[in-house]
Protein backbone atom coordinates (compact mmCIF):
# COMPACT_ATOMS: atom_id res chain seq x y z
CA UNK A 1 0.00 0.00 0.00
CA UNK A 2 3.00 2.32 0.36
CA UNK A 3 4.65 4.32 3.11
CA UNK A 4 2.80 6.80 5.33
CA UNK A 5 4.13 10.19 6.39
CA UNK A 6 3.03 12.01 9.55
CA UNK A 7 3.85 15.69 10.09
CA UNK A 8 3.15 17.75 13.21
CA UNK A 9 3.90 21.48 13.47
CA UNK A 10 4.31 22.18 17.18
CA UNK A 11 5.07 25.30 19.15
CA UNK A 12 8.87 25.16 18.95
CA UNK A 13 9.55 22.39 16.45
CA UNK A 14 8.12 20.53 13.49
CA UNK A 15 8.42 16.75 13.39
CA UNK A 16 8.01 14.26 10.59
CA UNK A 17 7.84 10.49 10.75
CA UNK A 18 7.70 7.67 8.20
CA UNK A 19 5.70 4.52 8.93
CA UNK A 20 5.14 1.35 6.93
CA UNK A 21 1.73 -0.13 6.13
CA UNK A 22 1.90 -2.20 9.34
CA UNK A 23 2.30 0.94 11.44
CA UNK A 24 5.99 0.41 12.23
CA UNK A 25 8.06 3.56 12.58
CA UNK A 26 10.85 3.72 10.01
CA UNK A 27 12.41 7.08 10.87
CA UNK A 28 11.68 10.46 12.43
CA UNK A 29 13.18 13.89 11.98
CA UNK A 30 12.62 17.23 13.65
CA UNK A 31 13.38 20.87 12.99
CA UNK A 32 13.43 23.34 15.88
CA UNK A 33 12.54 27.02 15.59
CA UNK A 34 12.66 29.84 18.07
CA UNK A 35 9.80 32.04 19.17
CA UNK A 36 10.35 35.78 18.83
CA UNK A 37 9.37 37.65 21.99
CA UNK A 38 9.73 41.39 21.30
CA UNK A 39 7.81 42.09 24.51
CA UNK A 40 7.17 39.87 27.56
CA UNK A 41 3.54 39.23 26.60
CA UNK A 42 4.25 38.62 22.91
CA UNK A 43 5.22 35.46 21.03
CA UNK A 44 5.59 35.48 17.26
CA UNK A 45 7.00 33.36 14.43
CA UNK A 46 7.72 34.19 10.80
CA UNK A 47 5.22 31.85 9.06
CA UNK A 48 7.80 30.92 6.44
CA UNK A 49 9.67 29.17 9.26
CA UNK A 50 6.92 26.54 9.43
CA UNK A 51 7.17 25.76 5.73
CA UNK A 52 10.97 25.68 5.70
CA UNK A 53 10.94 23.35 8.71
CA UNK A 54 8.45 21.06 6.97
CA UNK A 55 10.56 20.83 3.84
CA UNK A 56 13.76 20.17 5.79
CA UNK A 57 12.16 17.56 8.08
CA UNK A 58 10.52 15.64 5.23
CA UNK A 59 13.68 15.55 3.14
CA UNK A 60 15.71 14.41 6.15
CA UNK A 61 13.28 11.70 7.23
CA UNK A 62 13.23 10.28 3.70
CA UNK A 63 17.03 10.21 3.64
CA UNK A 64 17.31 8.69 7.12
CA UNK A 65 14.78 5.95 6.31
CA UNK A 66 16.35 5.17 2.96
CA UNK A 67 12.87 4.97 1.47
CA UNK A 68 12.36 5.91 -2.20
CA UNK A 69 10.08 8.93 -2.41
CA UNK A 70 7.87 7.08 -4.88
CA UNK A 71 6.79 4.73 -2.08
CA UNK A 72 5.09 7.50 -0.07
CA UNK A 73 1.36 7.07 -0.60
CA UNK A 74 -0.14 9.61 1.79
CA UNK A 75 0.67 12.18 4.43
CA UNK A 76 -1.36 13.83 7.16
CA UNK A 77 -0.52 17.02 8.96
CA UNK A 78 -1.53 18.28 12.39
CA UNK A 79 -0.50 21.42 14.20
CA UNK A 80 -0.69 23.51 17.31
CA UNK A 81 -3.96 25.36 17.73
CA UNK A 82 -4.85 29.06 18.06
CA UNK A 83 -1.72 30.44 16.35
CA UNK A 84 -3.01 32.70 13.57
CA UNK A 85 -1.49 33.99 10.33
CA UNK A 86 -2.90 36.78 8.10
CA UNK A 87 -2.36 36.01 4.41
CA UNK A 88 -2.96 37.52 0.99
CA UNK A 89 -5.20 36.02 -1.70
CA UNK A 90 -2.25 33.88 -2.80
CA UNK A 91 -1.57 32.65 0.73
CA UNK A 92 1.51 34.83 1.27
CA UNK A 93 1.95 35.86 4.93
CA UNK A 94 1.30 39.53 5.64
CA UNK A 95 2.71 39.64 9.20
CA UNK A 96 4.33 37.36 11.78
CA UNK A 97 2.09 34.64 13.19
CA UNK A 98 0.72 35.46 16.63
CA UNK A 99 1.54 32.27 18.53
CA UNK A 100 -1.00 30.76 20.90
CA UNK A 101 1.27 31.56 23.87
CA UNK A 102 0.99 35.27 23.08
CA UNK A 103 -0.96 37.16 25.77
CA UNK A 104 -1.14 40.65 24.22
CA UNK A 105 -4.92 40.34 23.80
CA UNK A 106 -5.79 40.46 27.52
CA UNK A 107 -8.05 43.49 27.13
CA UNK A 108 -9.77 41.90 24.15
CA UNK A 109 -10.32 38.70 26.15
CA UNK A 110 -11.98 40.75 28.90
CA UNK A 111 -14.16 42.46 26.31
CA UNK A 112 -15.30 39.19 24.75
CA UNK A 113 -15.92 37.67 28.17
CA UNK A 114 -18.18 40.63 28.96
CA UNK A 115 -20.07 40.31 25.68
CA UNK A 116 -20.73 36.56 25.70
CA UNK A 117 -22.35 34.55 28.45
CA UNK A 118 -19.87 32.05 29.84
CA UNK A 119 -22.34 29.14 29.77
CA UNK A 120 -23.19 29.88 26.13
CA UNK A 121 -19.52 30.00 25.17
CA UNK A 122 -18.86 26.63 26.81
CA UNK A 123 -21.97 25.00 25.35
CA UNK A 124 -21.08 26.22 21.85
CA UNK A 125 -17.31 26.05 21.68
CA UNK A 126 -16.22 23.78 24.55
CA UNK A 127 -14.05 26.59 25.90
CA UNK A 128 -14.63 27.05 29.66
CA UNK A 129 -13.05 30.52 29.95
CA UNK A 130 -12.14 33.29 27.53
CA UNK A 131 -8.41 33.98 27.73
CA UNK A 132 -5.97 35.76 25.38
CA UNK A 133 -4.86 32.39 23.97
CA UNK A 134 -7.88 31.98 21.72
CA UNK A 135 -7.70 33.05 18.10
CA UNK A 136 -10.76 35.32 18.29
CA UNK A 137 -9.04 37.43 20.96
CA UNK A 138 -5.96 37.81 18.77
CA UNK A 139 -8.08 38.77 15.77
CA UNK A 140 -9.86 41.41 17.82
CA UNK A 141 -6.45 42.74 18.88
CA UNK A 142 -5.44 43.10 15.21
CA UNK A 143 -8.78 44.74 14.45
CA UNK A 144 -8.18 47.30 17.21
CA UNK A 145 -4.43 47.88 16.86
CA UNK A 146 -3.66 47.27 13.17
CA UNK A 147 -6.91 47.90 11.29
CA UNK A 148 -5.17 48.23 7.93
CA UNK A 149 -3.71 44.74 8.26
CA UNK A 150 -7.02 43.39 9.51
CA UNK A 151 -8.97 44.85 6.59
CA UNK A 152 -6.32 43.94 4.04
CA UNK A 153 -5.84 40.28 4.92
CA UNK A 154 -7.68 37.99 2.52
CA UNK A 155 -7.76 35.18 5.09
CA UNK A 156 -6.73 34.32 8.60
CA UNK A 157 -5.22 30.84 8.76
CA UNK A 158 -4.14 28.56 11.57
CA UNK A 159 -0.84 26.71 11.17
CA UNK A 160 -2.39 23.53 9.79
CA UNK A 161 -4.43 25.59 7.32
CA UNK A 162 -1.32 27.50 6.20
CA UNK A 163 0.64 24.31 5.54
CA UNK A 164 -2.29 22.54 3.85
CA UNK A 165 -2.48 25.47 1.44
CA UNK A 166 1.25 25.29 0.73
CA UNK A 167 0.90 21.56 0.09
CA UNK A 168 -2.29 21.48 -2.00
CA UNK A 169 -3.18 25.04 -3.05
CA UNK A 170 -6.51 24.81 -1.20
CA UNK A 171 -7.62 26.99 1.71
CA UNK A 172 -9.00 24.26 3.96
CA UNK A 173 -9.43 24.01 7.71
CA UNK A 174 -11.26 21.60 10.00
CA UNK A 175 -12.94 21.44 13.39
CA UNK A 176 -10.10 19.64 15.11
CA UNK A 177 -7.78 22.64 14.81
CA UNK A 178 -10.51 25.31 14.91
CA UNK A 179 -12.19 24.06 18.09
CA UNK A 180 -10.23 26.44 20.35
CA UNK A 181 -10.41 29.45 18.07
CA UNK A 182 -13.70 30.74 19.60
CA UNK A 183 -14.83 30.94 15.96
CA UNK A 184 -16.21 27.39 15.67
CA UNK A 185 -19.40 25.71 16.91
CA UNK A 186 -18.23 22.23 17.93
CA UNK A 187 -21.77 20.89 18.30
CA UNK A 188 -23.09 21.87 14.87
CA UNK A 189 -19.62 21.65 13.27
CA UNK A 190 -19.81 25.02 11.60
CA UNK A 191 -18.66 28.60 12.17
CA UNK A 192 -20.03 30.36 15.25
CA UNK A 193 -21.81 33.24 13.56
CA UNK A 194 -22.23 35.57 16.59
CA UNK A 195 -18.44 35.70 17.04
CA UNK A 196 -17.84 36.17 13.31
CA UNK A 197 -20.37 39.01 13.32
CA UNK A 198 -18.62 40.75 16.21
CA UNK A 199 -15.26 40.44 14.43
CA UNK A 200 -16.81 41.50 11.09
CA UNK A 201 -15.55 38.32 9.49
CA UNK A 202 -17.12 36.13 6.85
CA UNK A 203 -16.39 32.41 6.41
CA UNK A 204 -14.71 33.29 3.12
CA UNK A 205 -11.94 35.00 5.11
CA UNK A 206 -11.22 31.79 7.01
CA UNK A 207 -11.13 28.44 5.26
CA UNK A 208 -13.35 25.82 3.67
CA UNK A 209 -14.43 23.45 6.44
CA UNK A 210 -13.54 19.76 6.16
CA UNK A 211 -13.73 16.91 8.65
CA UNK A 212 -10.69 15.75 10.66
CA UNK A 213 -9.09 12.90 8.76
CA UNK A 214 -10.46 14.09 5.40
CA UNK A 215 -8.40 14.10 2.22
CA UNK A 216 -7.70 17.69 1.13
CA UNK A 217 -6.09 16.85 -2.19
CA UNK A 218 -2.74 15.81 -3.61
CA UNK A 219 0.56 17.69 -3.66
CA UNK A 220 0.70 20.61 -6.02
CA UNK A 221 3.72 20.69 -8.30
CA UNK A 222 5.72 23.32 -6.37
CA UNK A 223 5.25 21.49 -3.08
CA UNK A 224 6.13 18.11 -4.58
CA UNK A 225 9.36 19.52 -6.00
CA UNK A 226 10.29 21.22 -2.72
CA UNK A 227 9.69 18.04 -0.71
CA UNK A 228 11.14 15.61 -3.22
CA UNK A 229 7.87 13.66 -3.33
CA UNK A 230 5.60 12.62 -6.20
CA UNK A 231 2.60 14.85 -6.84
CA UNK A 232 0.33 11.83 -6.41
CA UNK A 233 0.81 11.85 -2.61
CA UNK A 234 -2.55 12.19 -0.84
CA UNK A 235 -2.71 15.05 1.72
CA UNK A 236 -4.93 14.56 4.79
CA UNK A 237 -6.03 17.01 7.49
CA UNK A 238 -4.88 15.53 10.80
CA UNK A 239 -6.43 18.03 13.22
CA UNK A 240 -4.88 19.64 16.26
CA UNK A 241 -1.76 18.05 17.69
CA UNK A 242 -3.75 17.00 20.77
CA UNK A 243 -6.24 15.00 18.72
CA UNK A 244 -3.56 13.48 16.51
CA UNK A 245 -1.49 12.61 19.59
CA UNK A 246 -4.47 10.91 21.21
CA UNK A 247 -4.93 8.81 18.07
CA UNK A 248 -1.24 7.98 18.14
CA UNK A 249 -1.47 6.40 21.62
CA UNK A 250 -4.70 4.55 20.85
CA UNK A 251 -6.86 7.00 22.79
CA UNK A 252 -9.81 6.90 20.39
CA UNK A 253 -12.65 5.70 22.66
CA UNK A 254 -13.93 6.52 26.16
CA UNK A 255 -12.05 4.99 29.09
CA UNK A 256 -8.51 6.03 28.13
CA UNK A 257 -6.55 9.02 29.47
CA UNK A 258 -3.28 10.23 27.97
CA UNK A 259 -0.92 13.13 28.57
CA UNK A 260 1.62 14.91 26.45
CA UNK A 261 4.58 16.79 27.86
CA UNK A 262 5.86 18.77 24.92
CA UNK A 263 6.29 22.52 25.02
CA UNK A 264 2.96 22.55 26.85
CA UNK A 265 1.43 19.96 29.16
CA UNK A 266 -1.87 18.62 27.85
CA UNK A 267 -4.20 15.81 28.83
CA UNK A 268 -6.63 13.93 26.63
CA UNK A 269 -9.67 11.81 27.47
CA UNK A 270 -11.88 10.55 24.62
CA UNK A 271 -15.62 11.16 25.01
CA UNK A 272 -18.63 10.58 22.78
CA UNK A 273 -20.37 13.91 23.19
CA UNK A 274 -20.00 17.46 24.46
CA UNK A 275 -22.13 18.45 27.46
CA UNK A 276 -21.44 15.56 29.81
CA UNK A 277 -19.24 17.51 32.24
CA UNK A 278 -21.40 18.72 35.15
CA UNK A 279 -18.68 21.16 36.27
CA UNK A 280 -18.50 23.06 32.97
CA UNK A 281 -14.80 23.53 33.68
CA UNK A 282 -13.12 20.95 31.43
CA UNK A 283 -12.05 22.05 27.93
CA UNK A 284 -13.72 20.03 25.16
CA UNK A 285 -11.99 19.65 21.80
CA UNK A 286 -12.99 18.07 18.51
CA UNK A 287 -11.12 14.75 18.28
CA UNK A 288 -9.12 13.70 15.24
CA UNK A 289 -10.97 10.38 15.60
CA UNK A 290 -14.13 10.91 13.53
CA UNK A 291 -17.31 11.52 15.50
CA UNK A 292 -15.63 11.92 18.88
CA UNK A 293 -14.59 14.68 21.25
CA UNK A 294 -11.76 15.10 23.73
CA UNK A 295 -11.59 16.48 27.21
CA UNK A 296 -8.34 18.38 26.83
CA UNK A 297 -6.97 20.40 29.76
CA UNK A 298 -3.97 22.48 28.66
CA UNK A 299 -1.13 24.07 30.64
CA UNK A 300 0.83 26.54 28.47
CA UNK A 301 4.30 25.75 29.79
CA UNK A 302 5.13 22.11 30.42
CA UNK A 303 8.38 20.88 28.95
CA UNK A 304 9.08 24.46 27.88
CA UNK A 305 9.94 25.21 31.52
CA UNK A 306 12.78 22.68 31.32
CA UNK A 307 13.84 24.13 27.95
CA UNK A 308 13.98 27.57 29.56
CA UNK A 309 16.24 26.23 32.34
CA UNK A 310 18.46 24.42 29.82
CA UNK A 311 18.92 27.55 27.73
CA UNK A 312 19.61 29.88 30.69
CA UNK A 313 21.36 27.71 33.25
CA UNK A 314 22.21 24.41 31.56
CA UNK A 315 25.41 25.39 29.78
CA UNK A 316 27.45 22.58 31.43
CA UNK A 317 24.92 19.97 30.28
CA UNK A 318 24.66 21.46 26.79
CA UNK A 319 28.45 21.37 26.39
CA UNK A 320 28.75 17.86 27.80
CA UNK A 321 25.89 16.63 25.62
CA UNK A 322 27.62 17.95 22.51
CA UNK A 323 30.89 16.27 23.50
CA UNK A 324 29.28 12.93 24.37
CA UNK A 325 26.60 12.81 21.69
CA UNK A 326 23.83 12.80 24.29
CA UNK A 327 20.76 14.88 25.06
CA UNK A 328 21.15 17.83 27.42
CA UNK A 329 17.64 17.04 28.66
CA UNK A 330 18.76 13.56 29.71
CA UNK A 331 21.72 15.00 31.59
CA UNK A 332 19.49 17.51 33.36
CA UNK A 333 16.93 14.93 34.43
CA UNK A 334 19.72 12.69 35.67
CA UNK A 335 21.00 15.64 37.69
CA UNK A 336 17.57 15.80 39.36
CA UNK A 337 18.18 12.35 40.87
CA UNK A 338 20.66 14.02 43.22
CA UNK A 339 17.77 15.82 44.96
CA UNK A 340 15.11 14.01 47.03
CA UNK A 341 11.37 13.91 46.28
CA UNK A 342 9.95 17.29 47.23
CA UNK A 343 13.27 19.00 46.38
CA UNK A 344 14.00 19.73 50.05
CA UNK A 345 11.09 22.17 50.19
CA UNK A 346 11.80 24.00 46.91
CA UNK A 347 8.53 24.51 45.00
CA UNK A 348 8.08 25.85 41.49
CA UNK A 349 5.05 27.35 39.78
CA UNK A 350 5.79 26.67 36.08
CA UNK A 351 3.53 29.39 34.64
CA UNK A 352 6.13 31.08 32.47
CA UNK A 353 3.46 32.19 30.00
CA UNK A 354 0.28 32.32 32.07
CA UNK A 355 -1.80 29.58 33.65
CA UNK A 356 -4.68 27.90 31.91
CA UNK A 357 -6.40 24.71 33.06
CA UNK A 358 -7.62 24.57 35.76
CA UNK A 359 -6.59 28.00 37.15
CA UNK A 360 -7.39 30.29 34.17
CA UNK A 361 -5.01 33.07 35.22
CA UNK A 362 -3.37 34.37 32.01
CA UNK A 363 -1.15 36.84 33.91
CA UNK A 364 0.35 34.13 36.13
CA UNK A 365 4.14 33.94 36.10
CA UNK A 366 6.79 31.46 37.15
CA UNK A 367 7.81 31.25 40.80
CA UNK A 368 10.56 29.44 42.71
CA UNK A 369 9.71 29.39 46.41
CA UNK A 370 11.54 28.10 49.45
CA UNK A 371 15.14 27.88 48.30
CA UNK A 372 17.97 28.23 50.79
CA UNK A 373 21.75 28.29 50.81
CA UNK A 374 21.60 24.50 50.74
CA UNK A 375 19.81 24.22 47.40
CA UNK A 376 21.74 23.51 44.20
CA UNK A 377 20.97 23.21 40.51
CA UNK A 378 19.79 19.64 41.02
CA UNK A 379 17.00 20.90 43.28
CA UNK A 380 15.88 23.47 40.73
CA UNK A 381 15.74 20.89 37.95
CA UNK A 382 13.82 18.45 40.11
CA UNK A 383 11.43 21.21 41.19
CA UNK A 384 10.65 21.86 37.50
CA UNK A 385 9.97 18.17 36.85
CA UNK A 386 7.80 17.96 39.96
CA UNK A 387 5.88 21.14 39.09
CA UNK A 388 4.80 19.67 35.75
CA UNK A 389 3.80 16.46 37.55
CA UNK A 390 1.75 18.52 40.01
CA UNK A 391 -0.03 20.24 37.08
CA UNK A 392 -0.71 16.80 35.64
CA UNK A 393 -2.26 15.63 38.90
CA UNK A 394 -4.43 18.75 39.21
CA UNK A 395 -5.86 18.15 35.76
CA UNK A 396 -6.36 14.44 36.34
CA UNK A 397 -8.49 15.49 39.29
CA UNK A 398 -10.39 17.85 36.99
CA UNK A 399 -11.04 15.00 34.53
CA UNK A 400 -12.15 12.77 37.40
CA UNK A 401 -14.76 15.36 38.41
CA UNK A 402 -15.93 15.49 34.77
CA UNK A 403 -16.46 11.72 34.76
CA UNK A 404 -13.25 10.64 32.99
CA UNK A 405 -11.51 8.47 35.59
CA UNK A 406 -7.91 7.47 34.89
CA UNK A 407 -6.67 4.01 35.84
CA UNK A 408 -3.39 4.56 34.04
CA UNK A 409 -1.88 7.40 32.04
CA UNK A 410 -0.51 6.89 28.53
CA UNK A 411 2.39 9.33 28.21
CA UNK A 412 3.74 10.82 24.99
CA UNK A 413 5.59 13.90 23.80
CA UNK A 414 9.24 14.70 24.36
CA UNK A 415 8.92 14.38 28.15
CA UNK A 416 7.96 10.71 27.78
CA UNK A 417 11.55 9.94 26.76
CA UNK A 418 12.70 10.59 30.33
CA UNK A 419 12.42 7.62 32.67
CA UNK A 420 13.14 9.97 35.59
CA UNK A 421 10.25 12.26 34.69
CA UNK A 422 7.88 9.36 34.02
CA UNK A 423 8.60 7.92 37.47
CA UNK A 424 8.06 11.31 39.13
CA UNK A 425 4.68 11.58 37.37
CA UNK A 426 3.69 8.09 38.48
CA UNK A 427 4.73 8.80 42.09
CA UNK A 428 3.01 12.20 42.25
CA UNK A 429 -0.24 10.99 40.67
CA UNK A 430 -0.32 7.54 42.26
CA UNK A 431 -1.07 5.99 38.86
CA UNK A 432 0.86 3.76 36.43
CA UNK A 433 2.43 5.69 33.55
CA UNK A 434 2.70 3.83 30.23
CA UNK A 435 4.94 4.88 27.36
CA UNK A 436 4.79 3.57 23.81
CA UNK A 437 7.18 2.78 21.01
CA UNK A 438 8.05 6.06 19.37
CA UNK A 439 7.46 8.93 21.78
CA UNK A 440 6.16 11.33 19.09
CA UNK A 441 2.52 10.27 19.19
CA UNK A 442 1.18 13.09 17.01
CA UNK A 443 3.15 12.05 13.94
CA UNK A 444 2.17 8.41 14.51
CA UNK A 445 -1.46 9.51 14.82
CA UNK A 446 -1.12 11.52 11.61
CA UNK A 447 0.31 8.51 9.81
CA UNK A 448 -2.58 6.37 11.11
CA UNK A 449 -5.10 8.91 9.81
CA UNK A 450 -3.28 9.02 6.46
CA UNK A 451 -3.40 5.22 6.39
CA UNK A 452 -7.15 5.13 6.98
CA UNK A 453 -7.76 7.79 4.31
CA UNK A 454 -5.61 5.94 1.77
CA UNK A 455 -6.96 2.46 2.55
CA UNK A 456 -3.86 1.07 4.25
CA UNK A 457 -6.00 0.50 7.37
CA UNK A 458 -9.68 -0.44 7.33
CA UNK A 459 -10.39 1.97 10.18
CA UNK A 460 -8.76 3.54 13.25
CA UNK A 461 -9.40 0.46 15.36
CA UNK A 462 -7.25 -1.61 13.00
CA UNK A 463 -4.65 1.16 12.89
CA UNK A 464 -4.47 1.14 16.71
CA UNK A 465 -4.06 -2.64 16.84
CA UNK A 466 -1.16 -2.50 14.42
CA UNK A 467 0.60 0.77 15.23
CA UNK A 468 0.24 1.32 19.00
CA UNK A 469 2.77 -0.75 20.93
CA UNK A 470 3.50 -0.38 24.68
CA UNK A 471 7.15 0.20 25.55
CA UNK A 472 7.54 0.73 29.30
CA UNK A 473 5.45 0.77 32.48
CA UNK A 474 6.24 2.99 35.48
CA UNK A 475 4.43 1.87 38.61
CA UNK A 476 3.99 4.39 41.45
CA UNK A 477 6.01 3.82 44.59
CA UNK A 478 3.60 3.96 47.55
CA UNK A 479 6.10 5.49 49.97
CA UNK A 480 7.19 8.19 47.50
CA UNK A 481 3.57 8.95 46.62
CA UNK A 482 2.84 9.50 50.30
CA UNK A 483 5.88 11.76 50.61
CA UNK A 484 4.65 13.85 47.70
CA UNK A 485 1.34 14.66 49.40
CA UNK A 486 2.92 17.48 51.41
CA UNK A 487 4.77 18.87 48.39
CA UNK A 488 1.60 18.74 46.26
CA UNK A 489 -0.47 20.60 48.85
CA UNK A 490 2.31 23.18 49.18
CA UNK A 491 2.21 23.67 45.39
CA UNK A 492 -1.55 24.32 45.46
CA UNK A 493 -1.33 26.60 48.50
CA UNK A 494 1.53 28.57 46.94
CA UNK A 495 -0.45 29.31 43.78
CA UNK A 496 -3.54 30.42 45.67
CA UNK A 497 -1.44 32.59 47.99
CA UNK A 498 0.41 34.46 45.24
CA UNK A 499 -2.47 34.52 42.76
CA UNK A 500 -3.60 38.08 43.70
CA UNK A 501 -0.08 39.33 42.96
CA UNK A 502 -0.40 38.31 39.29
CA UNK A 503 -3.17 40.84 38.73
CA UNK A 504 -2.65 44.52 38.09
CA UNK A 505 -3.07 46.80 41.15
CA UNK A 506 -6.75 47.10 41.99
CA UNK A 507 -7.78 44.49 39.43
CA UNK A 508 -10.27 41.86 40.58
CA UNK A 509 -10.70 38.47 38.96
CA UNK A 510 -12.96 38.82 35.92
CA UNK A 511 -15.67 36.28 35.27
CA UNK A 512 -14.52 34.03 32.47
CA UNK A 513 -10.94 35.31 32.37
Amino acid sequence: MGVLLGIDAGTTSLKAGLFDEAGRQLATAGEEYALQTPEPVRAEVDPEVYWKALVAAVRRVLADAGVPAAQVAALAISSQGETVIPVSRTGAPLAPAIVWLDNRASDEAHELAARFDRATVYATTGVPAIVPTWTACKLLWWKRHDPALYRGAARFLLVEDFLLHRLTGRFVTEGGVQCTSLLYDIVHQTWWQPMLDLLELTPARLGELAAPGATVGTLRREAAEALGLPSSVRVVAGGMDQGAGAVGVGNVAPGIVSESTGGALTLQASIDRHGADPTGATPVYVHSAPGRYLYCPVCPTGGMALTWFRDRFGEPEVARAAAEGRSAYDLLTELALNAPPGSDGLTMLPHLSGAFSPEYEPRARGVFFGFTLGHGREHFVRAILEAVAFMLRRNLELLHDAGAVAHEVRSHGGGARSAVWNQIKADVCGLPVVTLDGSEAAIRGDAMLAGVASGAFADLDEACRLAVRPRALFEPDAATHAAYETAYRRYIDLFETVRPLFRWPGEAAADGV
